[in-house]
């Protein structure tokens, strides 16, 4: 036993040198999959809806001094100060600049019968017209309590809107758990693929058979390496996540790390497999891509599965990756625990016992 621990250890530590002298797996261990996160996070870091618009004012009144500078504090819109014509506005809006254009007409704001008014108009072409109609109802709401001040009128219907207290699911939410997932898969499939084939194109594996080390040893010493890899990388990206995109953490940093471990140890088993069975890498690329990208696009990594067909969803709920993307997404958003998300942990272990036990019977030292 002791024997064993040492040679588990050594390896262990070899692993994890090699990793570190190999510029290239980190950039796409750590590097891509963090590359990722901050474009899909740049992307889903706020769920405000904002309309690029041009406002022109032909008006001298005060009323629409009073409107356009409302309207330059309306986090709603977008004005871009550099148009001034509405011809140039209609250049932009052809090449897709701006969405819709604000005009003031001459007489806006003048007084009529003691009270003042006036039409605003917005333009806006076919290819934004529902960015334009929306644009419209919002001025109308920006209208409505100025109105109010000269005619007083009766409403006999109203709406409220009333909040249910209850979090939803954020933009960003969804993408940290896909870039999660998809980091894993890269560092647990595609970091054996590479690593293993080559070892055995050096003869290092050849070498490693005639000495008394054991397949279990070796895949014990591999495990170890990998799992501490990919949670550098996994710390480095919820890092990231809370400073830069203020993820917000529900449930317990415990149950985050347990899963996430599990989730490593199960995924690396499928890189483990295919690895070890190729003589090498013309083997072990097209047969990792195979594996890799239906899962990845399949699992909920970048957009909803409900998206889906149901037939598709219902063949995505046995993926092994799907799981570690609920099982994240159930613990960061939702905050439950390792019991409640028990059919996430029950798959991923019917997953691990599979593939482990096929890589320990097709593995090659050579």
């Amino acid at each position: 036993m002791q024997k064993s621990y040492l040679t588990i250890s050594t390896f262990t530590r070899l692993s994890t040198r090699r990793f570190f002298r190999d510029r290239l797996a980190i950039f796409f261990t750590i590097g891509f999959p963090l590359i990722f996160l901050f474009i899909f996070g740049s992307l889903f870091k706020t769920n405000n809806v904002s309309f690029k618009v041009a406002l022109i004012n032909q008006s001298k009144s005060s009323y629409s001094q009073e409107f356009v500078k409302q309207s330059n504090s309306n986090k709603l819109l977008k004005i871009n100060s550099k148009v001034s014509t509405l011809d140039q506005a209609k250049e932009k809006m052809k090449r897709g600049e701006i969405d819709a254009t604000i005009v003031l007409p001459v007489d806006f704001g003048e007084l009529n019968d003691k009270n003042p008014s006036g039409k605003a108009m917005v333009y806006y072409n076919q290819s934004s017209s529902q960015a334009g109609q929306t644009l419209a109802s919002v001025l109308q709401q920006q209208f409505a309590p100025i109105n109010a001040q000269f005619i007083k009128q009766q409403v006999p219907f109203t709406v409220e809107a009333k909040s249910t207290n209850d979090s939803g699911l954020t933009q960003f939410d969804f993408t940290f758990a896909g870039m999660l997932g998809f980091a894993i898969i890269s560092l647990g499939i595609f970091g054996p693929v590479n690593v293993f084939p080559e070892l055995k194109k050096q003869g290092i594996l050849r070498r490693l058979h005639t000495t008394p080390l054991r397949i279990w040893e070796y895949f014990t010493a591999n495990v170890i390496s990998q799992s501490l890899i990919g949670m550098l990388a996994v710390g480095i990206m919820f890092v990231v996540s809370l400073t830069v995109f203020d993820l917000q953490v529900k449930g317990s940093y415990f149950a985050f790390i347990v899963f996430t471990l599990f989730s490593i140890f199960t995924i690396y088993g499928i890189g483990l497999a295919i690895g070890g069975w190729a003589k090498n890498e013309r083997q072990a690329a097209p047969l990792a891509n195979l594996i890799t990208f239906p899962m990845i696009f399949l699992s909920g990594a970048f957009f909803p599965r409900f998206l889906m067909p149901e037939w598709l969803q219902g063949v995505s709920n046995y993926l092994p990756l799907t799981a570690v993307i609920d099982g994240i997404r159930l613990i960061v958003t939702e905050g439950k625990t390792l019991i409640e998300i028990a059919p996430q942990v029950g798959l991923l272990a019917i997953w691990a016992v599979i593939v482990y036990f096929i890589a320990f019977r097709i593995f090659r030292w050579e």
